[in-house]
């Protein structure tokens, strides 16, 4: 267990907590289910600030987007330690780092330009491919009229909103084998998410996600998780929202992963490189699928993994690498200290 030594640091918790699910204001038609998935609960906040007491520290609760501007104003702590998704523009995972930069309050995880690049997922595959890391072939689509340039990529494909996370807008159906199951998709996330839509060609492999720490040539991973699904074909698997939701009885979490080494060494090797050409720093992870022919190739960054204790994908790939939560939070605050200089607890 990981335990703080001398006086712990002032650290506050910069969090958007998810609201109720309604209308949309000023509009009738409800919003898509999964809206507010990438935000978090109020047991998230209160296992990290929990964990952050139990390493020695002294944690408080910031809010996100005004909230968190006015109490940094106010009484800006020593280190923030930031979960916040943001809202209102594809720059919004921005807004927390930006501020704290602004102040001069240090901060866990990437700066505001790693966070606003990999939320956009067409640049992340631009800048990892600009690295050598390979990528599915894709195309961005602003509406239906834009179907043509779809041209040449082949089927299956799979169409996902472009500026969002936690398989938001992710169905079982996301995977099209044809043009017109294709448009259906791209209809319906046009209409339920309001910006462009990403379609790419659709990997058939076995999928893994990576938890990295640290940042550049120090990164590291925390371990290999493979993503093996439930009744349904390998072929035929979407990581979707109904399978997150239901994980427990959609799929198994292997770690280590069931395949290779040599298989699994290419996975890490692809996550890391990845993170560094995205600049991801402290806490991260990269999902990787296999092509037809068993190659890795670079799917999605999160540099904001979910924290959820027992169901953010990185917390499942802590405890089954023998990271405990608390470990892994303590983890991530000493990455960011040492990365700004700074000892784990300042000196009584």
């Amino acid at each position: 267990m990981a335990t703080g030594e001398g006086i712990g640091l002032d650290i506050g918790i910069a969090a958007d907590l998810r609201p109720e699910a309604g209308t949309r204001a000023g509009s009738l038609r409800l919003l898509p289910e999964d809206r507010f998935e990438e935000y978090d609960s109020p047991a998230t906040v209160a296992a990290i600030s929990a964990a952050l007491s139990e390493c020695g520290h002294k944690p408080r609760f910031l809010f996100g987007g005004r909230g968190f501007l006015e109490a940094m104003l106010a009484r800006p702590p020593e280190l923030v330690f930031n979960i916040a998704e943001g809202s209102g523009t594809r720059s919004r995972e921005a807004h927390v780092p930006a501020v704290c930069e602004m102040l001069g309050v240090p901060f866990t995880g990437s700066d505001p330009l790693t966070l606003a690049a990999t939320l956009d997922k067409s640049v992340a595959k631009r800048l990892v491919a600009s690295a050598g890391v390979a990528t599915p072939r894709f195309a961005v689509l602003e509406s239906t009229a834009d179907l043509g340039r779809i041209a040449g990529l082949r089927f299956p494909c799979i169409a996902k909103p472009l500026r969002e996370g936690s398989s938001m807008g992710i169905r079982r159906g996301s995977r099209a084998e044809d043009a017109g199951a294709l448009r259906d998709e791209v209809e319906r996330l046009l209409l339920d998410y309001e910006e462009p839509v990403l379609v790419e060609e659709f990997l058939t492999g076995a999928e893994f996600t990576v938890g990295i720490l640290g940042e550049g040539e120090g990164a590291r991973a925390l371990g290999v998780m493979e993503i093996e699904p439930l009744g349904v074909r390998v072929e035929e698997f979407v990581y979707s929202l109904e399978v997150k939701r239901n994980f427990r009885r959609e799929v198994a979490y292997h770690v280590p992963p069931r395949r290779p080494a040599g298989v699994v060494r290419a996975v890490e090797e692809l996550a890391i490189a990845s993170a560094r050409a995205l600049g991801c720093r402290d806490l991260s992870r990269v999902d990787v699928r296999l092509d037809a022919d068993g190659a890795p190739q670079f799917l999605e960054a999160n540099p904001l993994p979910g924290l959820a204790p027992g169901t953010g994908d990185i917390v499942i790939l802590a405890e089954r690498a023998g990271i405990s939560y608390v470990e892994l939070i303590d983890r991530t605050v000493k990455t960011a200290l040492a990365r700004i200089g700074r000892s784990p607890c300042p000196a009584a």
